[in-house]
């Protein structure tokens, strides 16, 4: 008998060990790994609040291979009751938009997303290191600009593209749109009134697209290039 008991408190903690191991550190759907260790942040070339450069150390994470979508947007809405943006309610939901980034969103809309989603919103270092890696590069493909790389005023369309629009424009680590496209929100304050995003957006020049640049929100923003994508603790 006692035989048989011990047995079955080494299966069971075998089992529970394969849950662990294969369960709890199994990467998320459409989402990266972000690997433990330093990296380049900032920049020494013009605006002060992006410099000076510096190495900042973070650990592992995960964080959205996308920028959250129209689609994904609504099933939070559907399940939650929570207000529509305002695109939706003066237009409604347009299907042929679905994979585009949602948009009309504030800085509580994205929060609670992400919660409702288990995840939260990535800090600036977090969205920097996963936006130019870990050497410092001005756009996540490198240190020289392609207008063909990310949807910025430069690239002739006026308004958001969709997922997986600019394959060439992919971070170093595998995400889409962090140049161009909409700006991020982050988790950082940018000062004591504003919350920090990133990444530019279709309305402004690749000046805004550098991995570095920041820029302050008020937390209730909500407008047409202002979006978020989500990260989430290893």
């Amino acid at each position: 008998m006692k035989d048989i008991a011990t047995n079955k408190i080494f299966s069971f903690v075998w089992l529970i060990t394969i849950f662990i191991l294969c369960g709890c550190n199994k990467q998320p759907e459409d989402m990266v790994l972000i690997s433990e260790g330093e990296f380049i942040m900032g920049s020494n070339m013009e605006a002060q609040d992006e410099g000076p450069e510096k190495k900042v150390f973070l650990k592992a994470f995960f964080i959205d291979k996308y920028e959250v979508t129209n689609e994904t947007y609504r099933q939070f809405v559907k399940e939650t009751n929570h207000r529509e943006p305002k695109n939706w309610i003066v237009y409604g939901y347009r299907e042929e938009e679905k994979d585009y980034p949602v948009i009309f969103v504030d800085y509580a809309d994205a929060a609670e997303y992400c919660k409702w989603a288990n995840k939260r919103l990535p800090t600036e270092e977090e969205w920097e290191k996963a936006a130019r890696g870990r050497d410092g590069r001005i756009y996540p493909w490198g240190n020289e600009f392609d207008s063909s790389k990310a949807n910025t005023s430069l690239s002739g369309i006026i308004g958001t593209t969709k997922a997986e629009t600019y394959k060439d424009g992919i971070s170093p680590y595998g995400l889409y749109d962090t140049a161009g496209n909409v700006w991020e929100w982050t988790d950082s304050q940018y000062n004591e009134s504003r919350k920090a995003v990133r990444g530019g957006s279709w309305g402004l020049s690749h000046r805004f697209a550098r991995a570095f640049t920041r820029v302050g929100y008020k937390p209730d923003t909500r407008i047409n290039n202002l979006g978020f994508r989500c990260a989430k603790d290893k």
